[in-house]
C-alpha cells in the first residue's frame, strides 16, 4: 500500500504534490492573536504608553487640594469593573471567565499588594516630582531582580546585573537631586513602601498566573473587582467621609476636571492592568520592570513641561543614565551575553 500511495503521488505534478506535503503539515505560526499576545515588543511599548498615560493623570489628581487616595481609587477600579463586564456582556471578550470564588481567594493576595503599590505610589506622587518619582522606581528593578534569584531560581546575566548598578547610581543621582530641590522626607518613606509593594507583586502575579491559568482580561477583572472592597474597608478605617472634608477634596472650582480625570483614569487602569500581565507574560518580571528605565526619559520630560519640575544638572544626568542603563540592560537580555 505504501507503495503504490508513494507511485500514485510520483505521477502528480510537481506543484501538486509540494501543495499536498504542505497541506500535511501542522499549522505551526499559531492565529494572529496568538503572535500578538507572545509579542515582547509589543507588550513593552503596550507598557510604557499606559505606563505614562497613567502616571500622568495620577500626578494631575495629586496635585487638587489635600486628595485623599482610597476615594478617587474605588472609583476607578469601580469603573474598570464595570467596563469589563460590559465588554463581556457585550461580546468584545468573550472568552473572559466569570467570577470564581476560588479562584478570587487565591487572588486576593495579589489584589492586596496592587492596592498597596497603587495606594503609596499615589502618596509618593504627592510629595515627589515625577522625574524624581520615575528614578527612584529603578529600586524595585535591583528588588525584583534579587528576589528571580532567591524565589524564581533565576539568573540574570553578567552584563544584566552590571547594568543595574549603573540604575543603582542613576537612582542615587537622582535622589541628591530631590534633596537639593527640598522634597520632603514623607516622599522618600512613601516610595520605599512602593518599591516593596511593586516588587512583591510583580513577583507574586506570576506564580499565581500559573497557577490559576488566567488569561489578561481574567487578571483585570479580578484585580479591579477584588480591589473594590479593599479600599473600601481601608477608606473607612482611615478617612474623614464627612461633608466638609468631602468639599474640602472635591471643590467645586476643580470638581469637573477631577471627576474627568478620576474616570480616565478608571478606564486606563484597564489598558495598565491588561498591559502588565501581557508584558510580564511575554517577558519575565525583571524584563517588565526594567522596562520602567525606558519610561523615565518621555515621562520625566513630561513631568517638566505639564508640572513645571525643575531642570538641573544633576537630575537630567540621572534621567539619562538610567535610561541609558535600560537600552544596555535589553541588549544583554536580547544577546544573552
Amino acid at each position: 500500500m505504501g507503495a503504490q500511495n508513494g507511485s500514485k503521488e510520483g505521477i502528480l505534478p510537481i506543484s501538486e504534490r509540494q501543495s499536498k506535503r504542505d497541506d500535511d503539515k501542522p499549522d505551526s505560526s499559531g492565529s494572529l492573536s496568538d503572535r500578538i499576545s507572545n509579542n515582547a515588543t509589543l507588550a513593552v511599548l503596550a507598557y510604557c504608553l499606559s505606563s505614562i498615560s497613567m502616571t500622568l493623570v495620577n500626578k494631575f489628581v495629586s496635585l487638587k487640594d489635600a486628595l485623599e487616595y482610597a476615594n478617587p481609587n474605588i472609583a476607578k477600579s469601580f469603573i474598570g469593573t464595570v467596563a469589563i463586564v460590559l465588554c463581556k456582556k457585550t461580546g468584545l471578550i468573550p472568552n473572559a471567565a466569570l467570577f470564581d470564588f476560588k479562584k478570587a481567594q487565591t487572588w486576593l493576595p495579589v489584589s492586596i499588594l496592587l492596592v498597596g503599590m497603587i495606594y503609596t505610589g499615589n502618596k509618593a506622587l504627592q510629595f515627589l516630582s515625577v522625574p524624581v518619582y520615575t528614578i527612584f522606581k529603578n529600586l524595585t528593578i535591583i528588588v525584583i531582580a534579587y528576589g528571580e534569584v532567591l524565589f524564581l531560581r533565576r539568573h540574570s546575566v553578567v552584563a544584566a546585573w552590571a547594568d543595574i548598578k549603573h540604575v543603582t547610581t542613576a537612582t542615587a543621582g537622582g535622589d541628591s537631586t530631590a534633596a537639593a530641590l527640598s522634597v520632603l522626607n514623607a516622599g522618600y518613606a512613601w516610595m520605599g513602601m512602593n518599591v516593596i509593594f511593586s516588587a512583591s507583586y510583580t513577583l507574586g502575579i506570576r506564580k499565581v498566573i500559573k497557577k490559576t491559568n488566567f488569561d489578561n482580561w481574567d487578571v483585570m477583572f479580578y484585580n479591579n473587582l477584588l480591589s473594590v472592597p479593599i479600599l473600601m474597608a481601608a477608606s473607612v478605617l482611615t478617612e474623614d467621609w464627612s461633608s466638609e472634608n468631602l468639599l474640602r477634596n472635591f471643590p467645586v472650582e476643580t470638581r469637573q476636571s477631577l471627576m474627568i480625570g478620576i474616570v480616565y483614569s478608571g478606564v486606563a487602569a484597564i489598558g495598565i492592568s491588561y498591559c502588565t500581565a501581557w508584558c510580564i507574560r511575554a517577558t519575565s518580571s525583571t524584563t517588565y520592570a526594567m522596562v520602567g528605565a525606558l519610561n523615565k526619559l518621555p515621562l520625566a520630560v513630561a513631568g517638566i513641561v505639564f508640572f513645571d519640575a525643575p531642570v538641573t544638572f544633576g537630575g537630567v544626568s540621572a534621567i539619562l543614565l538610567g535610561f541609558i542603563s535600560g537600552l544596555v540592560f535589553n541588549r544583554a537580555k536580547s544577546t544573552g551575553s
